[in-house]
């Protein structure tokens, strides 16, 4: 593996030409190099964020016509990571992860008790996702959602309901 440094000196070596024809070669190589080139060509950020959050809702409520929910979290995991490499700005990326949180939250109300593992992995990403958002000093901003995601849990078994108000508590105690 080579060093970030390393890759450095060798661009650094080579005449522009050739690097705009490696540049042109990834993007034509690499779908992640063509979304994160034509993103930074053209930052639209809103546009990205809508795009990612309907591969998030599809999971939990998809729109072609009968199909069954998949809830697949590596789907939404991968979503979420994908649209943090294209470097968006905080509240964008806070955005999308609350997406997240609220799909699977308002699903687990919607159709009633999940399993184990499916209230392990919400209860995780709500823990990551509040601490994103109180770390970029958007608690408030966000507060009415993450209020909502609490509400859905509250009527849910597995002590999913005490941990989801355990960690927003956490992070508003003023309205424990």
């Amino acid at each position: 593996i080579m060093s970030k440094a390393t890759v450095k000196k060798i661009l650094m070596s080579m005449p522009k030409e050739e690097i705009i024809g490696m540049v042109l070669e990834m993007y034509d190589a690499r779908k992640e190099a063509k979304e994160y080139l034509e993103f930074y060509a053209n930052p639209d950020e809103d546009g990205k964020l809508e795009e990612y959050k309907k591969i998030i809702t599809e999971e939990f409520y998809p729109s072609r016509g009968r199909q069954e929910p998949k809830t697949r979290f590596s789907v939404c995991r991968k979503a979420v990571s994908d649209y943090k490499k294209l470097k968006p700005s905080p509240d964008k990326l806070a955005d999308l992860m609350l997406c997240y949180v609220e799909n699977a939250c308002q699903f687990t109300y919607d159709y009633g008790d999940m399993w184990e593992q499916y209230y392990t992995s919400v209860e995780n990403n709500f823990e990551k996702t509040m601490a994103f958002i109180a770390k970029n000093n958007m608690l408030e901003h966000f507060k009415p959602r993450l209020r909502q995601c609490m509400e859905w849990a509250s009527p849910c078994g597995w002590g999913f309901a005490d941990t989801i108000g355990d960690i927003y508590y956490e992070y508003f105690p003023e309205d424990d």
